[in-house]
């Protein structure tokens, strides 16, 4: 694998900072909590970890809206600490890739404070304001527009009142932004992950968007429309694109964007020549039906759709969305742990799911996300899969000597890491288990895909390397299901009980049973 970038055959860990490690007993996590915890992430063999906002920050939307894209929130630790963690993380020969927040600051930033101050500011084309608002509608409920009772204009905000959009049409803006990205990179950062990257550039017109014919009650307020002039515009792609020149000043970094767009639309942010984001993030597994059938047809529609000489990605879980045992169950999110680390390319984990952690319940008296907050009841909150790593069974998991920020699952006396340490067939043992096998098996990362297919509820398919064959067999039906094959050796199972078996003939799988198989 030498002949590729570090993050082609990586395996990135999400780390949401609020929640990984407290080390100040404050109830919540901090970088020195990740430096706690260096040990565990290398003993699961990640290779990378991805820290979600760290700047200084009001916290309306807890770090997504930064006031100092240069600094340290108090919250987290200082400079030092960060500068510590960094060299650390690096000794430990893992990499390190911060979250860029470019398409919205805080309205505590110093630009927007200065762009608010008159409409004849220096810095007012900094972010969007109209003398009348169109009919564009905020992700977070409302409209985009808030009037500005100073200066008698509207700013766009496409989130939080507190978070009004950059004007990215601004050559001053980007300046200003690619300088905050190469103080990053001087420091020594791997890379970034990209905030909302489709929604970066609004139309010039400010035209309003039409209606979504498909909007049904009970969905989000913001798909009663189609957003077609405030997400995914043409121009955004050359602005990607000087953002991964930017990028590509220093050696081997990455460029990931966070981008929930159909298949060929996603496509696009790989850019002209594969000079946009070295990885689109593929959301495919997140959004799609959990069968074979569906995870078949999702596989086949991204394989087939990459440009050539594109690098793939996949991922199962992040801050934004259902863990990933909640929404299949925990017989079927060792399925997906094996599907996961069998397909090619870069994989992103969220923290957690390699001890099966589920989305927890939050009374309404503790809600902490704006999103439920201001839709409330629409299950847009994302505080279920926001609360603290369970480390031990003792008070407060060991996440904290004081009261965690958000509750803890009911079932952190038995599902922690030290409790599935120690389980020799834990979900815990069985990603280190399948990390491992990836690591030592490049046909894993960079293999062919091949012979993708379901068929009675199994999804198999084939990876091909230029000495070795692996089958993938999952049994993600209700059912028990008979596979015929001509032989092999299993290099690992669900189970962790059938490593090294010889098996040919009829096999039966039963539900939630997954193989990887040494084909001869």
């Amino acid at each position: 694998m030498q002949e590729f970038a570090w993050w082609q055959h990586s395996v990135i860990y999400e780390i949401y900072p609020r929640s990984f490690q407290d080390s100040s007993g404050d109830g919540v996590g901090d970088l020195n909590g990740i430096l706690e915890r260096l040990d565990y992430l290398v003993h699961l063999g990640i290779d990378a970890v991805w820290i979600s906002p760290i700047y200084p920050s009001p916290m309306a939307d807890f770090g997504y809206d930064v006031a100092d894209y240069c600094g340290i929130d108090p919250l987290f630790g200082t400079m030092e600490e960060f500068d510590r963690l960094l060299a650390e993380v690096h000794r430990s020969g893992l990499k390190m890739i911060l979250d860029f927040v470019p398409n919205h600051t805080s309205d505590q930033h110093p630009w927007f404070l200065e762009s608010r101050s008159s409409r004849d500011n220096p810095k007012r084309d900094w972010y969007l304001w109209r003398d009348e608002p169109n009919n564009w509608l905020s992700h977070f409920g409302g409209s985009t527009w808030e009037r500005d009772n100073a200066t008698g204009q509207y700013y766009c905000h496409s989130f939080l009142k507190q978070q009004p959009d950059l004007n990215w049409r601004n050559s001053a803006v980007k300046a200003a932004m690619f300088d905050t990205l190469r103080f990053w990179l001087q420091k020594g950062v791997d890379g970034f992950r990209v905030d909302v990257m489709w929604l970066m550039i609004k139309d010039d017109q400010f035209r309003d968007n039409p209606p979504n014919p498909g909007y049904r009650m009970g969905q989000p307020s913001h798909h009663r429309l189609l957003a077609v002039f405030n997400s995914d515009r043409p121009e955004v792609h050359e602005l990607v694109r000087e953002m991964r020149a930017v990028v590509d000043e220093f050696p081997q970094r990455v460029l990931i964007g966070e981008i929930y767009l159909p298949v060929p639309q996603l496509m696009t942010y790989y850019g002209l020549d594969l000079k946009g984001a070295n990885l689109p993030f593929n959301f495919q597994l997140l959004q799609c039906g959990w069968s074979a059938d569906a995870v078949a047809q999702a596989i086949s529609d991204y394989h087939g759709a990459i440009p050539e000489g594109a690098w793939p990605n996949w991922v199962l879980g992040n801050h934004d969305q259902p863990r990933i045992a909640t929404r299949v169950g925990p017989r079927q999110a060792r399925v997906a742990v094996m599907l996961l680390l069998t397909l090619p390319g870069t994989l992103t984990m969220y923290y957690g799911e390699e001890i099966g952690m589920t989305n927890v319940p939050i009374a309404a008296g503790k809600v902490q996300d704006p999103a439920e907050k201001n839709e409330p009841g629409l299950g847009l909150g994302r505080d279920p899969e926001r609360t603290p790593m369970p480390w031990d069974g003792t008070a407060s998991a060991g996440f904290t000597t004081g009261a965690p920020w958000l509750p803890l699952g009911d079932d952190y006396k038995t599902v922690n890491v030290a409790a599935l340490g120690q389980d020799p067939r834990s979900i815990l043992q069985l990603y280190r288990k399948l990390i491992g096998l990836r690591r030592g098996r490049p046909t894993l990362v960079n293999g062919k895909l091949q012979s993708v297919a379901a068929e009675n509820g199994v999804l198999r398919f084939v990876r091909i390397g230029t000495n070795d064959r692996i089958l993938v067999l999952l049994n993600m039906g209700m059912d028990v299901a008979q596979i015929t094959l001509d032989g092999g050796t299993v290099l690992a199972s669900t189970g962790l009980d059938r490593e090294g078996e010889t098996v040919s003939g009829t096999l039966d799988l039963k539900s939630g049973d997954g193989l990887a198989i040494d084909l001869p």
